[in-house]
């Protein structure tokens, strides 16, 4: 194992967040007047930088470390789920994104509201909310133990507590003065960091695979498969066009963390282009990473390596950091895995403080009378700062859960939105599609799709069924519990 970062790492190290001192203090000047425009940047961003935006958000930490993963032990048929993802995308971009800009939301479950009352649009806000600090503390936990892992070499509860705040603080700097306006510029710089610390990897893994015939030896070993024609693969066709799909509908277009970028554009033929673009980006990012991969593979053709440090199972990827890295690139690569997680940091914080304001508190703030839009900028900034500590809290408790219980917290809070994409699926079908429901059932449905996926978990009663079919299987649940009411109007 070697040492922590040398002088020339941390060099890298300091420059990086210099840049995003910098970057932050211009973007914090721009004034702020209304809670709207905090959340949704006066619907003036340009498209290119809401897709680069979106681009960066779903691409996390978990990808980061995780694609590389993902091909290393099987082959390039991850990338199905970025070509599920554009179906997806161009489903919400022509049905979801014109309903959105047609009422001018805030928040996308606002359409509820207008088809099933206040109620229904707080319900779903909940959902979300809880969701989302489960399955965003989760993901910080898992990016600061990386940090903790490359910056210290340990993992220590003190390190880890450190690791933490940095990623905190860094989203901070961004989400807090100029809202999501700063959240999608800043965005840009992410991507570009991440994305040139996987080339830059990508390439010098490249010349260490000194004599070895790459394509052949890929071949050779069932590496180079891009398509999945099996019944049961995990990325198979049928799942990619059924359960797959089902989640990045829900990702893309009724998941507040996602899709605040796109309400942020001036038109509804701008916000689809934006979701559009922002997929077809993705793709040859995450083909780098699995490109990554599988040249991992081949580096360690020979080799018995055993994937742990200190006890806690991880990526081939980070082991490669870990051991195998030279100076310089270690500490561009630590930068990288930064800017991957920031990049869904900060927009969290902004999709959740816009919830829990324009959905839940501004409705019971403004029934008391006529409040200043400065009352609801402070109590915006005040719920990003909540939020903040809330993601911080729940990434301290992972770190004992995962010590200390049988039951993988990780694993059922990084699953969590997909617990509630089922509810929100069905509920959200119904509403556009048919003219049944109520306020009643929207509550039942969101539950009852919520319970079905939990009952479908192998945990749970045994039932060993794909995550696909857990998706088309809860949200036919929620769906049949919505057409079981009728219509209040």
């Amino acid at each position: 194992m070697q040492s922590a970062f040398s002088i020339f790492d941390w060099v890298v190290f300091i420059g990086y967040f210099l840049i995003l001192a910098l970057s932050s203090f211009l973007l914090s000047r721009y004034k702020i007047n209304s809670s709207r425009e905090y959340f949704t940047g006066s619907n003036k961003m340009p498209m290119f930088a809401v897709a680069i935006s979106v681009l960066a958000t779903s691409q996390s930490a978990a990808t980061f470390l995780g694609a590389p993963e993902f091909s290393y032990a099987h082959d390039f048929t991850f990338i199905g789920f970025y070509f599920s993802a554009l179906l997806a995308v161009i489903f919400v971009a022509f049905v979801l994104i014109p309903k959105f800009y047609e009422m001018r939301a805030v928040t996308v479950y606002e359409l509820l509201e207008v088809r099933y009352g206040e109620s229904a649009k707080k319900q779903a806000g909940v959902m979300f909310l809880i969701g989302r600090i489960l399955a965003s503390g989760a993901r910080l936990y898992i990016g600061a133990l990386a940090i903790s892992m490359i910056l210290f070499s340990d993992i220590t509860f003190l390190h880890m507590v450190i690791s933490i705040f940095i990623l905190i603080f860094g989203a901070l700097a961004y989400a807090y003065f100029g809202g999501v306006r700063s959240i999608i510029l800043s965005d840009t710089i992410q991507a570009i960091t991440y994305i040139g610390a996987g080339i830059a990897v990508l390439i010098f893994l490249y010349y260490s695979l000194e004599n070895i015939n790459i394509l052949s030896t890929l071949q050779e070993h069932n590496k180079l498969k891009f398509i999945d024609t099996s019944i049961d693969g995990k990325f198979s066709l049928i799942g990619l066009l059924s359960g797959w799909l089902l989640l990045n509908i829900a990702a893309f277009g009724l998941d507040q963390d996602m899709t605040q970028r796109v309400l942020t554009c001036k038109n509804k033929n701008e916000a689809a282009k934006s979701l559009i673009f922002s997929i077809i980006l993705a793709i040859p990012v995450v083909l780098l990473f699995l490109t990554i991969g599988v040249f991992l593979f081949l580096f360690y053709l020979q080799s018995d390596i055993t994937q742990s440090f200190s006890g806690e199972n991880i990526t081939i990827f980070m082991y490669y950091i870990l051991n195998e890295m030279p100076e310089g690139l270690r500490g561009l690569v630590t930068v990288g895995a930064i800017a991957a997680a920031l990049s869904s940091t900060n927009s969290v914080l902004g999709a959740m403080a816009s919830v829990a304001i324009e959905d839940l508190y501004k409705p019971w703030k403004l029934k008391q009378g006529y409040v200043d839009d400065t009352h609801f900028i402070k109590a915006s900034r005040f719920a990003v700062l909540f939020f903040a500590v809330a993601l911080c809290i729940m990434a301290m408790i992972s770190y004992f859960w995962q010590r200390y219980s049988d039951l993988s917290l990780l694993s059922f809070a990084l699953g969590i939105m997909a617990f509630a994409y089922t509810g929100l699926l069905g509920v959200y079908f119904s509403a556009i599609f048919t003219s049944r429901g109520n306020t009643t059932t929207v509550l039942y449905s969101l539950i009852g799709g919520f319970i079905t996926v939990l009952a479908l978990q192998s945990y749970t009663f045994g039932i060993n069924i794909g995550f696909s079919w857990q998706m088309v299987i809860g949200t036919a649940v929620a769906f049949l519990i919505m057409q079981l009411g009728e219509s209040d109007g």
